[in-house]
């Protein structure tokens, strides 16, 4: 009884402790490669000084591998890395390690090792008044858990967001709060797009990040991509040269580098980039991505060119260039099965080639792993909504994809285009037959939601008088 009672003792004291092993990191299992691979790239090519967090969190991947040994290492090295700052700094910064420490040895079944660590973890607390023994509040402790969060992906973004905001509230001014608060406002926005037109608000913390880092090639090649989508390419660009001009980091960099040059529409140097980062880090399914993103560039400019009819030569290319999208993106799921985006790619690479059936199937699968994110799945309804209208001919099937879209009730660039294919689409069907019920209901809906109160109670109105009076419903589309 004695030693039940002691161990839910230990217990208790290790869930007060505030490190990756309480955080609650929305980490899946099929995630675990890929996230340990990034984080290894991270560690060998990502030069920076606020590199402890990832030794920590990599200890914390190896744990949930089974690999407990091997988290050890880890965090030996994430010890090793922090020398002294400022007075009581790095004692509060190796609250996270000990922390750690304590979990692992615990779930190694060596009870007084953890001990050990837990009481390191309180004689520390004690002296910063903690809001519990074995916990304390103060900015180091939130900008590694907004670390830790932000390398999980999309579904960590907002949480690590809210953990950077508290570390700034209190020390403004900190170079690498500044430099964590930027880079995932800057995430945020591409994640979570409400317009077609880009909105600017990672501008300035990005652009604070890089005066207070002057040195950081990594943080200057986002503000080059930022400062191109507010329509500042040509200062952007002073950023990428600065940053190609500094050999650290280049392996991070060249990605940037590279998604710079696409959008400025020199594919063939967002080729160049790629590539050279592809040979530092041959496993990155984000690197796949982008090529197979690149290729897909090159399709849009031949059809552009022949005026969306590829003929001949140029339709033999443009099939050339779609089976190498598809291989891209082909490696880069098999890198990261986890990688949705990639998915409604290929599928649409399917399309192309007239492979209606992988299309669909390809889609199907993408739906099936019920996607939890609100952006990515109006996404998916999107785009499968278009692929029904356009290749599958089948409006019925894209109108229930784009109400799936829309009524995913987030305000959103998607939801928004939506809408409007929608709203094309039922007003072609309606010229059809204006006594289509169904059709006038859903474009006073697409009126409602846009604002247009008059014009959807016209609609309303108008199906309404068409359900009551039979005789004006003949030639009704089901």
């Amino acid at each position: 009884m004695r030693s039940n009672a002691d161990e839910d003792q230990v217990k208790d004291r290790l869930e007060q402790l505030r490190c990756h092993f309480t955080w609650k990191l929305p980490i899946k299992e099929s995630e675990l490669t890929d996230l340990e691979s990034r984080v290894f790239d991270e560690i060998e090519f990502l030069d920076t000084k606020f590199n402890v967090g990832i030794y920590h969190l990599l200890a914390y991947v190896r744990h949930l591998k089974g690999q407990n040994k091997e988290a050890l290492e880890s965090l030996k090295e994430a010890e090793d890395l922090q020398q002294p700052e400022k007075a009581g700094q790095s004692d509060v910064r190796r609250l996270v390690t000990w922390g750690n420490y304590a979990w692992l040895y615990y779930h190694m079944g060596r009870p007084a090792e953890a001990q050990i660590y837990l009481d390191k973890v309180e004689n520390t607390c004690k002296k910063f008044a903690g809001v519990s023994c074995y916990a304390v509040e103060c900015p180091e402790m939130d900008c590694e858990e907004g670390w830790a969060l932000l390398k999980c992906g999309g579904k960590g973004y907002e949480r690590a967001k809210a953990c950077f905001e508290k570390a700034l509230e209190a020390e403004p001014e900190n170079p690498e709060f500044n430099t964590g608060y930027a880079i995932i406002t800057y995430r945020l926005e591409r994640f979570n797009q409400t317009t077609e037109d880009p909105v600017a608000f990672s501008l300035d913390p990005l652009k604070r990040a890089v005066r207070l880092n002057p040195e950081d090639s990594y943080i200057k090649t986002l503000l080059a991509l930022k400062l191109q989508d507010v329509g500042q390419e040509a200062e952007g660009e002073k950023y990428i040269k600065e940053a190609l001009n500094n050999t650290s980091s280049q392996a991070y960099v060249f990605r940037y580098v590279a998604m710079f040059y696409r959008k400025k529409g020199f594919v063939d140097k967002c080729f160049q980039f790629l590539k050279m980062a592809l040979q530092a880090t041959p496993s990155s399914a984000f690197l796949h991505h982008q090529i197979g993103i690149c290729y897909k560039s090159q399709i849009i400019q031949i059809k552009k060119a022949a005026n969306w009819q590829p003929r001949g030569r140029d339709r033999e290319n443009v099939h050339r260039l779609v089976r190498s999208a598809m291989s891209e993106f082909q490696k880069a799921l098999k890198l990261k099965p986890t990688f949705e985006m990639i998915y409604i790619d290929l599928a649409e690479m399917y399309a192309e080639l007239g492979q209606h059936r992988e299309a669909d199937d390809t889609f199907q699968t993408i739906l099936s792993k019920g996607v939890s994110d609100d952006y990515l799945r109006q996404e998916i309804h999107y785009r499968y909504g278009r692929f029904q209208e356009y290749q599958r001919k089948s409006e019925v099937d894209a109108i229930i994809h784009y109400l799936k879209s829309i009524k995913i009730n987030i305000s959103s660039y998607r939801s928004n285009k939506s809408i409007s294919a929608l709203e094309k689409l039922v007003s072609k069907k309606l010229q059809r037959n204006a006594s289509d019920i169904e059709s006038l209901s859903i474009l006073g809906l697409m009126h409602k939601l846009k604002g247009e109160i008059s014009q959807a109670l016209e609609c309303y109105e108008r199906a309404l008088r068409l359900a009551v009076d039979p005789e004006n419903s003949v030639g009704h589309s089901p």
